[in-house]
């Protein structure tokens, strides 16, 4: 029950639709635009930097916010199995991003949103993270390609924790399912980036730039 609680919290924070719901603010359905996905990178370049800093906020806020409601609901009862429920959040928090019933399924990619995550699973986890997608950023300027990374790292940075004792008193057992777990969402990520893998790969993917390029 704790399970399935922690994953309709994450769904209920998910479907908190930023993107979609300031493009509505300035008389636009953002889907229709630009790469036609309600996230943080297709904000900045249909909205502006401004309005996509907003919604990279709200995005990283709202699963920062399921997560912290689970761990005072349930990080007393279940001590062995709370950062498991914390991975389940996630997933209902990704799920209500990307497929928002009321967008007709229709929403984001989750990476904003594991921003949140990282802030809120484990301190060690976060400058991990950052620096997984910072570094090919700047290198590259591909942001999903940034994105890309950071999903395939923290499932290893998460098994490799988990075999130094960082999640006890949990078992073996639970943290292999939230490892599943994680994984999985891992592989839906790169499903939902197919196009921009494919564009990568022919070097065709747009480049995202934080200040002026220089000519």
């Amino acid at each position: 029950m704790a399970k399935l609680c922690s994953l309709l919290i994450g769904y209920a924070f998910g479907i908190i639709q930023a993107a979609y719901l300031i493009g509505r603010m300035n008389g636009i359905d953002i889907r229709e635009y630009g790469s036609g996905n309600a996230g943080t990178t297709n904000a900045v370049r249909v909205l502006g930097k401004k309005a996509g800093a907003v919604v990279l906020l709200i995005d990283a806020l709202k699963c920062l916010l399921a997560l912290l409601l689970v761990t005072a609901l349930f990080s007393k009862q279940y001590p062995d199995k709370i950062y498991l429920l914390k991975v389940y959040a996630l997933a209902g928090c990704i799920l209500g991003h990307d497929y928002p019933f009321y967008m007709k399924f229709r929403g984001g990619k989750g990476v904003a949103v594991m921003l949140g995550f990282v802030i809120a699973f484990a301190p060690g986890l976060f400058p991990f993270a950052v620096a997984c997608f910072l570094l090919p950023f700047f290198l590259t300027h591909y942001v999903s390609l940034s994105s890309l990374i950071v999903y395939a790292a923290i499932p290893l940075w998460m098994i490799v924790q988990g075999a130094r004792g960082k999640f006890a008193p949990a078992t073996g057992a639970i943290n292999a399912e939230m490892y599943i777990l994680m994984i999985l969402l891992s592989v839906m990520a790169y499903t939902r980036h197919k196009e921009n893998i494919k564009r990568l790969l022919n070097g065709t993917e747009n480049k995202t730039y934080l200040t002026k390029r220089r000519e």
